[in-house]
């Protein structure tokens, strides 16, 4: 990464540089007046600051702001060619990946790449190959990268840089062994909380107080609190799915019973749906289920599609469940927005929204619910890798 203030994390310019940036981050673009009353700072120093950065590379003068009447000012923001960002969703069998601007734009994109990840160094270094493909493929220069960032579902430690999932050595990270071998470097995060940092700047808002609920495979959350990522004690924060509300008897994969996952994620569905067809219920389905003993998501995924009714009504019972969930989180954390995402809640849209909706207002408290918004992703499938290459960029730039 090209020498700069980055690298000089006492200097007093250089903190009043990063959080310039976290500005124009956060906020979009701004005159030398308002950065220098937002950094309590002179007009020639705010004025000074912005040019070193423009010299740098990291902002640009955008040209006169569009206010009528009296002298309009210049208006300064960042520069999307400064560099170049990679975001990394890795699954069980597939990754995801995206590249960003500097300023956030989305350059390239690809979804569902076959890949096996494994806790071994071997799959680490497979996770490089798989990036110089994509690069080579899509034709993005390479040497314009500043960091990567890596989204892994489980509990995942960003300072420590541990992940409980695939981790193999607590001397020699994963992120150690990328930043060796690619030269960048590399920051690992949690799916939800990375799904969470890119729908905050990059999709449904900038509200100051968001949950980010990822309904997938398992159920997770990220939490945006008073404008900041939340951690937590440990950097193990947002365990929404493990929360005792269900009195099901089901058996979640943590070993405790009656999870909110139990009921409330796509494990969840695929068992219920499975439950159903083995006593004998009429289905699209049914074919599968008799002829190899079990159906998937994406098999249930397609018989939403097809407006299968076991497959919707089972959907429904997830989005009672989530609903129920979700309501004692609105009446502990009074957000102004709840944004549900991840796969099962990208593929059942409204059919999942629906009862999430109906089941809050029945549960919550109103005077917390009032001023609360939720909504469905906006960013859909790019959420993860884009929240962990704009989580890279904060972190290498110093503002989280």
């Amino acid at each position: 990464m090209r020498e700069t203030f980055l690298e000089k994390k006492d200097n007093k310019n250089s903190l009043l540089k990063k959080t310039i940036l976290y500005l124009c981050i956060e906020q979009g673009e701004h005159s030398i007046a308002a950065l220098s009353e937002a950094i309590g700072a002179s007009v020639p120093t705010a004025t000074k600051l912005i040019g070193e950065l423009i010299d740098e590379g990291f902002m640009v003068d955008m040209g006169k702001s569009g206010t009528s009447g009296g002298r309009r000012p210049s208006i300064y923001g960042l520069n999307p060619e400064a560099g170049y960002f990679i975001g990394i969703d890795i699954r069980n069998s597939h990754a995801t990946i995206a590249v960003t601007d500097f300023k956030g734009g989305l350059l390239s994109f690809k979804d569902d790449i076959p890949f096996q990840m494994e806790r071994n160094e071997e799959a680490v270094h497979r996770i490089a190959s798989m990036l110089r493909t994509f690069f080579s493929e899509e034709n993005v220069e390479w040497n314009k990268v500043m960091g990567l960032g890596i989204s892994f579902p489980g509990r995942v430690n960003p300072v420590t840089g541990y992940s409980n999932s695939y981790s193999f050595d607590e001397h020699r990270t994963i992120s150690h062994i990328l930043e060796e071998e690619l030269g960048i470097h590399v920051v690992l995060e949690n799916d939800s909380r990375a799904m969470t940092y890119g729908e905050y700047l990059g999709g449904t808002g900038k509200e100051k107080n968001v949950l980010f609920v990822n309904v997938s495979w398992g159920l997770g959350m990220g939490m945006i609190l008073n404008g900041k990522l939340y951690y937590g004690t440990s950097g193990y924060s947002g365990e929404f799915g493990h929360f005792p509300l269900l009195d099901n008897g089901q058996m979640c994969r943590c070993g405790k019973i009656g999870c909110l996952e139990t009921g409330a994620s796509g494990s969840a569905l695929v068992r219920m749906i499975g439950e159903k067809l083995k006593s004998g219920r009429a289905s699209s389905l049914a074919g599968k289920y008799r002829s190899e003993g079990r159906v998937n998501l994406n098999d249930i995924f397609e018989a939403i599609r097809s407006e299968d009714i076991l497959a919707i009504e089972m959907v429904e019972k997830v989005g009672t469940n989530l609903g129920k969930g979700l309501a004692g989180l609105i009446n502990i954390f009074n957000p102004e927005l709840v944004v549900i995402g991840g796969k099962l809640a990208v593929a059942a849209g409204d059919y999942l929204m629906l009862p999430i909706r109906t089941a809050v207002k029945r549960h919550v408290l109103n005077i917390a619910n009032q001023d609360t918004t939720i909504k469905i992703t906006e960013l859909k499938r790019t959420a993860a890798p884009i929240g962990a290459a704009l989580l890279a960029r904060s972190r290498i730039l110093g503002i989280l």
